[in-house]
């Protein structure tokens, strides 16, 4: 039964497939102290949910397995992350943005092997699928199941794929035999810390969200902190940055379902050409991809910032511009930007004087 269904999974495109117990995770308590500490800021869904999270049998009683899988992201000969000012007036974004959905993609091959397992299994088994979205420790649960281990960066690691991975779960009431679990392997490595623009990993495998550029750029729905703008750079979805100074990526491999997905357009994009979108040129641009999460408000609030880092006197108009939106939040980081390329001008003409 396993065999079968591991081998019906890689048909699907999943690069790896392993199995935990339903077990609580091993790492349960580690999670409640971070959020007794506040490190998930605004992500409140977090709390709400973390009674489940800690307790598989409350998604799904009966529970006797997860199905843990992982899917790659990776480009071959591609460096994602960084600033990537040596483009100027370019912004970057993180390396999973430049694909369609991966809800989406993902999702659809995680119900067709749900159907599956059903179909091997019998009608009385139970299963639930999640790609990101399920109330899970997703990483622990992967770790548990031998796909990777967590780094220190706080992300899954895996010793075939490097750390360009999607992770999704089957729940289900159908007990299989547990794979055994990974070890870490960071050992006295400490580049993900370092790599950090932000010093959001405030100590080896402790995230503070609240100071993290994936967390300033998506999940903050507000105003983008003053001490953290120029750490931005010329991200404006997302950061990279842990995640590419790991030494374990000289591992990884392209996986064979996202590629058929990869939208080029979006690996580097025109700061100029996105501050000019209105509702619907930002619907068209990123209809079907994760960018649709920000919306255009919390799009063009990131490119605000990023121009204020690295635009030119050019960026003053289509900024000023900017100062008329519709949205405060728009309006606010335009005035910000505007204020910091004034004022690097300024001491550049003092420079040259």
């Amino acid at each position: 039964m396993k065999a079968a269904i591991v081998e019906f999974a890689r048909s699907l495109g999943f690069d790896a497939v392993r199995v935990s117990s339903a077990a609580n995770p091993d790492h349960s308590r580690e999670f409640q102290e971070w959020l007794e500490q506040g490190f998930q800021g605004e992500m409140d869904y977090l709390r709400r949910n973390a009674f489940k999270r800690v307790d598989p049998q409350q998604v799904l009683p009966g529970a006797e397995s997860i199905i843990c899988l992982a899917v790659s992201y990776a480009r071959p000969g591609d460096c994602a992350g960084g600033s990537n000012n040596e483009v100027p007036q370019a912004g970057v974004m993180a390396r999973y943005a430049g694909y369609d959905d991966y809800h989406k993609i993902i999702g659809t091959k995680l119900q067709e092997l749900t159907i599956e397992i059903g179909r091997l299994a019998g009608a009385e088994t139970r299963s639930l699928w999640y790609v990101d979205t399920g109330p899970f420790l997703e990483r622990d649960l992967a770790q548990r199941a031998g796909i990777g281990f967590v780094g220190k960066h706080n992300n899954l690691i895996s010793r075939e794929l490097g750390n360009w991975i999607f992770l999704a779960q089957i729940i289900t009431t159908l007990k299989l035999n547990p794979d055994s679990s990974e070890k870490n392997h960071c050992g006295k490595c400490s580049r993900c810390l370092t790599a950090c623009p932000t010093q959001a990993i405030v100590a080896p495998f402790r995230l503070d969200a609240r100071r993290c550029i994936s967390y300033l750029t998506i999940e903050l729905k507000g105003s983008i902190p003053l001490e953290f703008r120029s750490a931005i750079g010329n991200r404006v979805y997302g950061c990279d940055d842990c995640l590419a100074a790991c030494p374990w990526n000289r591992f990884a491999r392209e996986g064979s379902l996202m590629k058929n997905f990869e939208r080029k357009d979006l690996q580097t994009v025109d700061l100029l050409e996105l501050l000019e979108l209105d509702e619907e040129g930002f619907r068209r641009k990123f209809h079907g991809t994760p960018v649709q999460r920000t919306k255009r408000r919390g799009l063009l609030r990131n490119v605000c910032v990023a121009l204020g880092n690295v635009g030119s006197v050019e960026s003053l108009g289509p900024l000023e511009r900017r100062l008329h939106d519709k949205e405060e939040l728009v309006r606010e980081h335009a005035a910000w930007a505007i204020e910091v390329i004034t004022g690097r001008k300024k001491d550049g003409d003092s420079a040259d004087t």
